[in-house]
């Protein structure tokens, strides 16, 4: 067993001063509060303790495309065909070295638990490799190496719009039909730091018909299901041209919603589509800074939260890999777009950010310091230049809206010091691994 001693721990409540967590077999065994000195041979993370982070939505390709693609201008489908270079120069081993790199990127910003939302399953072409998930098991593979949990979210992507066939890019992302690409699916693994589940790309990459494929593959497993969602109006206005409804409601009748359903985005919504979301349980992930970045709009979380659904967080195209800057831009664009202050609680916020994140891929019970946890969780200097100054006890306020990346100390998945002292354990030298790995990709 492993003790370690947390100087303050966020409680899911509260922030309590001297808290030890004991660890056994990967999982939190007890937590108690009122320690008020570390135990002999304890392992001591000062600052403020959360637990693990989930990014419950990643494209981990896209980390290539940071600062290339904020040069000038263009819109959301300029931005893709740049995307779709850097897709097409991906292999197994590129991608498995980029892939690492980024997932270490995500453990030095105190994320323990990733959904990849891959759809990068073939040569190009769409030539099948030997083995049929090789791209895919590069990702587990990266995952394992950066010390990380991943939900790969393999996706259904097969056609480039309402009745239209994959364009050239897009035929090593497809299998054809969602039959084929069940078979494929179903031949991946979970391990102890693996989930499966499935995605739907979007209304617009799988054919209504097949919809109800991908939905029962995920349902028959008890697997999370992710979908892309009304990201662009382009996409609505596609959508209600060729099945007279959005694109909500043509999932609901095919049923893609419900409880194990992620939407991903949920930008451009309609009223009965807010409820169609909510009233059918189905989560929501909000990616602000890939929103922001790429001119999407502001989805309306708060109006969906009330409407019963969960939220949760990624960092999408990773513009930036920073979970407290997620976390207080869904606050913070909400209050532009309002006028009003306090939509969420820094509390809120932070179970936005682990425990709801960790449902959506599939990690229940995970996301908190309490017994019987998986032992995930990441510790933020309350010393820094941007931390000084709060009180402990409003350390989830100061993390959530001053915190960053660059402040995560410690992060911990199954109980092993993955980030330690804000190096990665790991990865020796990540910005040369992220570097070597993007520069590979411009060769």
């Amino acid at each position: 067993m492993t003790t370690y001693w947390l100087e303050h721990a966020w409680l899911g409540t509260h922030v309590e001063p001297g808290v030890t967590a004991e660890v056994r077999d990967g999982r939190l065994a007890a937590v108690r509060d009122g320690v008020a000195a570390p135990p002999p041979g304890a392992e001591v993370l000062r600052g403020l303790t959360l637990p693990g982070l989930a990014n419950a939505h990643s494209h981990a390709f896209h980390r290539a495309l940071r600062g290339t693609v904020q040069v000038g201008s263009g819109t959301f489908w300029t931005w893709r065909e740049v995307m779709y270079s850097v897709a097409d120069r991906l292999t197994p081993e590129t991608y498995h070295a980029l892939a690492r790199a980024v997932y270490a990127e995500m453990a030095l910003a105190g994320v323990t638990a990733v959904g990849e939302f891959h759809y990068v399953h073939h040569a190009p072409g769409g030539v099948r490799y030997a083995d049929p998930n090789a791209m895919g098991e590069a990702l587990v593979a990266a995952a394992a190496d950066a010390g990380i949990r991943i939900t790969l979210l393999d996706t259904a992507y097969l056609s480039s719009g309402f009745g239209e066939p994959p364009n050239r890019h897009q035929l090593r992302f497809g299998d054809g039909t969602a039959e084929e690409w069940a078979e494929r699916a179903s031949l991946l693994k979970e391990d102890g730091h693996v989930r499966i589940g499935a995605a739907v790309h979007s209304v617009r990459a799988v054919p209504a018909d097949q919809l109800a494929t991908v939905a029962r593959w995920a349902r028959e497993r008890r697997a999370p299901l992710h979908v892309h969602l009304s990201e662009q109006t382009a996409e609505n206005d596609a959508c209600r041209a060729a099945h007279g409804c959005t694109p909500a409601r043509l999932l609901a009748d095919h049923g893609v919603l419900g409880p194990r359903t992620t939407a991903v985005h949920a930008t451009h919504l309609t009223d009965e589509d807010v409820a169609l979301l909510g009233g059918s349980g189905t989560g929501v992930c909000m990616c602000p800074t890939t929103e922001r970045d790429l001119a999407d709009g502001i989805g309306p979380a708060a109006a969906l939260q009330r409407a019963g659904s969960p939220l949760c967080l990624g960092s999408d195209s990773h513009a930036v890999i920073d979970p407290f800057e997620e976390a207080r831009a869904m606050e913070l664009d909400e209050r532009l777009r309002t006028r009003v202050r306090g939509h969420w609680t820094a509390a809120a916020l932070l179970r936005a950010a682990s425990q709801d994140g960790h449902a959506a891929l599939g990690w229940e019970g995970a996301g908190v310091l309490e017994p019987g946890a998986p032992a995930d969780f990441t510790t933020v200097a309350l010393d820094s230049v941007r931390t000084a100054g709060p009180p402990p006890r409003l350390g989830a306020e100061t993390a959530v809206f001053a915190a960053t990346a660059a402040d995560v100390r410690h992060t911990v998945v199954a109980g092993r010091h993955i980030v330690r002292d804000g190096a990665h354990t790991l990865v020796p030298d990540v910005p040369s691994a992220l570097a070597a790995a993007v520069g590979a990709l411009r060769a």
